[in-house]
């Protein structure tokens, strides 16, 4: 893997609703278009999260899953990770619901409890396509999105020993990374550890480069040489931070669930355009992308084969 960067791609997420951008996808038929259009334009992971398809509200059902996991399955050889953070107005339980039932190769946790604040974004619309959206994001001035070390444990025990699943450990903050040491010091998560280090999330760490050098100096610091590392930036920041890391040798992760831009004020028309648009920048650089076989080799991975769905 020297020189070669694994590409992930978040298709929808939560944090975004139908008003900010028709390119968001929130049908299965849209969620699955636009994961296969990623995969073949270079996401060797996709990040993925259900949505209701009668009106884009977050959905943690398994069988909302279902239909579009086995249309991307049989399309790309992409590996799948499904979110454990759903929305922070689910419980622990609704959460890791759909990936107790279907068994990915991977899975998103998050390393801390936070602050998880999107109301500011409301302020830029005054009509809303659904009646949630406008109350879903005033109201997250009152959120705290918990993830306690008996919730990471829960989930550990549940996915990682009942499923085999890997997580990527997403860090909103640098005391996630030392949540993440503690409980690897406890016998959880063995390596190589996949970090996904995250900036410009109210609540979390800022979107400062400063503090990309910081976050990435501490993880050598608690894991050595035992973890791979990836960085996402929401908002106009994305493209900035992912270009730093692959120059100081991470992965990357783009997609609309961490920005709906493609350039200064120009919406993206697809996650295939971000995943396009990175994919120079890295290759730009002098580096290679790595396939899914690669990333499953290199991550450690169960293999596609020994899913649920």
């Amino acid at each position: 893997m020297a020189n070669k960067i694994i590409i992930s791609c978040a298709i929808t997420g939560s944090i975004h609703t139908p008003t900010m951008s028709d390119a968001l996808p929130y049908t299965p038929d849209q969620i699955a278009t636009q994961a296969i259009d990623a995969a073949k334009a270079g996401a060797a992971i996709l990040h993925l999260h259900a949505r209701d398809p009668k009106d884009g509200r977050p959905s943690g059902d398994a069988s909302v899953f279902m239909q579009f996991l086995p249309r991307i399955k049989q399309a790309t050889d992409a590996v799948v990770n499904i979110t454990t953070g759903g929305a922070v107005t689910m419980t622990v339980d609704q959460r890791i619901s759909a990936a107790n039932t279907l068994s990915p190769e991977m899975c998103s946790m998050n390393m801390g409890s936070m602050n998880f604040a999107l109301y500011p974004m409301a302020k830029r619309y005054k009509n809303w396509k659904f009646d949630w959206e406008e109350s879903y994001l005033t109201n997250s001035d009152a959120y705290i999105f918990p993830n306690t070390f008996r919730d990471i444990e829960k989930v550990y025990k549940t996915l990682g020993e009942g499923h085999g699943v890997k997580f990527e450990h997403e860090c909103y903050d640098t005391g996630h990374l030392y949540n993440l040491a503690h409980l690897v010091d406890r016998g959880m998560f063995k390596p190589p550890i996949f970090l996904q280090l995250i900036f410009g999330i109210l609540g979390g760490i800022g979107p400062d480069l400063d503090n990309l050098f910081f976050m990435k100096r501490t993880a050598d610091k608690l894991f050595g040489k035992d973890y791979l590392w990836s960085v996402l930036a929401g908002g106009r920041h994305q493209m900035n931070f992912c270009t730093a890391a692959a120059m100081l040798g991470g992965n990357v992760r783009v997609g609309l669930e961490d920005s709906l831009y493609i350039g200064p004020g120009k919406l993206a028309k697809s996650n295939a355009e971000q995943v396009t648009k990175i994919r120079r920048i890295v290759e730009d650089l002098g580096y290679e992308i790595a396939t899914p076989a690669e990333a499953r080799a290199t991550l450690g991975l169960k293999g596609g084969d020994r899913v649920n769905f």
